[in-house]
């Protein structure tokens, strides 16, 4: 009975066993299941055997790869010895064609001697001539010329082509060309920009090289191998540029810009200067009261001038006149006399002389006004001038002071205000000494005819 029980404890252990290594083989399945110990026997059997046949697939699997891998190797060695010897007669190659190289060289450098120098002189040439024709305005008369010039300084530039006769005679052709034409005054049609961007046929006057006229007088520049019609025309010279333009012989007056091809730098500066108009707005709201104030100087000057002339008329009259007439100063002053004829000199002369202190208002009437005016237009240019300066540096704070000429050209605008308010003050004195010369002229009439007056009534008393 012990012994039986023994040998079920045995079997019931090799059966654990087999279970487990049943369950570590991947060939037999999880559906499989052992009904009695052969069967588990036979399972672990079947199971060992498929373990073996997956290995023994997987060895020859892994001999196949290391065969290739050999192979590979094998022949990346081959490829590398075939590159290095192939690299050995390139290098050698390539000596052989220095050495080729250096003895052509040479052997140029000996025949061609002296020409060396001349295809140097060629170059530069070429060179000079192609960055004058960019600007030219001979271009454009004969557009196309930069592109034979671009081929010959490229030819000339390289150490294995020379230029031939033809090029050469191309050459002094273009240089002579651009010489005979900077000399002739010339009519052609070409394509002209507007300002407003329309492109049409134009025709146009080429004088030299110096400027280029439009049919219809207008100065023109020449950029980028087009010719544009200039925004803003220096009116000085336009009238002059149409009689060119439509005369057809004989000597006409013009106005040339000698410092540029392309419009030139004076042509520039005359045109970027303001005209009169464009000074006196750049005063702005104290400019405008400057010019405001001194037309109201002005008109009160004129009227002053007028009104003294007037009077001064009827005062003259009156001195070659026998009885007084009350139409102006002498005669209401004269009239005195007639109005106290027994009074005595100094009662007389009292009289006559608050007469010519009633006319002294009317005589000296506007001149404080026009001194007023006079001292105070300096004063406005002078506000304006130091409220520009303060706009000019807040500026110059607020972006820098990298562009001169911004800078330069916001104190001319600040300075115009002072220039205007001179040029009030100043005529604005010289009118009110006018006037005040007039006035005091004929208040001097006045009191000599009232003191010849007082003498003769002291002279009948006496």
């Amino acid at each position: 009975m012990i012994s039986t029980f023994k040998n079920n404890k045995l079997a019931l252990i090799g059966a654990a066993l087999g279970a487990a290594i049943l369950a570590s083989s991947v060939n037999v399945t999880a559906q499989e299941k052992a009904q009695s110990l052969d069967q588990l026997l036979n399972l672990v059997k079947r199971g060992q055997v498929a373990e073996r046949r997956e290995h023994a697939k997987r060895e020859a699997e892994f001999k196949q790869a290391k065969n290739r891998q050999a192979a590979l190797l094998s022949q990346a060695k081959q490829t590398r010895t075939n590159e290095e010897a192939r690299s050995v007669q390139l290098e050698k190659a390539f000596e052989e064609n220095e050495l080729a190289v250096a003895a052509k060289q040479e052997q140029l450098k000996e025949r061609l001697g002296s020409l060396t120098e001349l295809f140097g002189h060629i170059t530069s040439a070429s060179g000079d001539l192609r960055a004058n024709m960019e600007t030219s305005l001979v271009s454009a008369q004969y557009p196309g010329r930069e592109e034979f010039l671009d081929g010959l300084v490229e030819k000339m530039s390289g150490n294995d082509k020379l230029p031939s006769i033809a090029e050469i005679e191309r050459l002094w052709f273009e240089l002579q060309r651009e010489a005979t034409e900077s000399g002739k005054v010339v009519k052609f049609t070409t394509d002209v920009s507007k300002p407003n961007g329309d492109t049409a046929p134009t025709e146009v006057v080429r004088v030299g090289s110096f400027n280029i006229v439009s049919s219809d007088g207008q100065y023109l520049k020449y950029s980028q191998g087009s010719l544009e019609e200039l925004a803003r025309q220096p009116a000085q010279y336009n009238g002059l540029a149409e009689d060119l333009a439509n005369a057809s012989s004989g000597l006409n007056a013009f106005g040339v810009d000698p410092t540029g091809p392309s419009g030139g730098s004076y042509l520039s500066a005359l045109i970027d200067s303001p005209t009169l108009v464009e000074r006196w707005h750049q005063g702005k709201i104290v400019g405008y009261i400057i010019t405001a104030v001194g037309a109201f100087a002005l008109l009160i000057a004129i009227w002053r001038l007028i009104v003294l002339s007037a009077v001064g008329a009827k005062v003259n009259s009156q001195l070659k006149s026998g009885s007084p007439n009350k139409n102006n100063p002498l005669g209401r002053v004269l009239a005195v006399q007639e109005e106290n004829p027994g009074v005595d000199a100094e009662t007389l002369e009292l009289k006559l002389n608050e007469a010519i202190l009633k006319e002294q208002p009317a005589l000296e009437n506007s001149l404080t006004l026009l001194k007023i005016i006079a001292a105070v237009a300096p004063l406005l240019g002078l506000l304006g001038t130091v409220t520009g300066m303060i706009l000019t540096f807040q500026a110059i704070t607020i972006f820098g002071a990298g562009d001169p000429k911004a800078m330069a050209g916001g104190i001319s605008s600040a300075l115009v205000t002072t220039v205007l308010g001179l040029c009030v003050a100043i005529p604005t004195l010289l009118l009110h000494t006018v006037v005040n010369g007039r006035s005091k002229k004929i208040m001097h009439i006045l009191e000599e005819q009232s003191a010849g007056l007082v003498a003769k009534q002291e002279e009948a008393h006496g």
